[in-house]
């Protein structure tokens, strides 16, 4: 498991992130699927928040940011 490099503030702004990107998949998800919205991109934007919403709460798990291991300092 990677180093920890975020404070408790920052695992939890990665997990309510994960979990509201996840939520959103999930609408957009719906919508698509009764043909309620229908757009070009619709299930890649699915699949992008699902994949980014899982990614952000294993940071939030590890304690690890992908951003700050890069060297970019972040607010949280």
């Amino acid at each position: 498991m990677p180093e920890c490099n975020i404070d408790a503030r920052g695992k939890v702004a990665r997990f309510v992130g994960g979990v509201g990107s996840l939520a959103a998949a999930l609408l957009i998800a719906g919508l698509l699927a009764t043909e309620t919205l229908t757009f070009g991109p619709g299930w890649f934007a699915v699949a992008g928040l699902t994949l980014g919403g899982a990614f952000a709460i294993y940071e939030a798990r590890a304690g690890w940011c992908v951003v700050r291991a890069m060297g970019i300092r972040t607010p949280l």
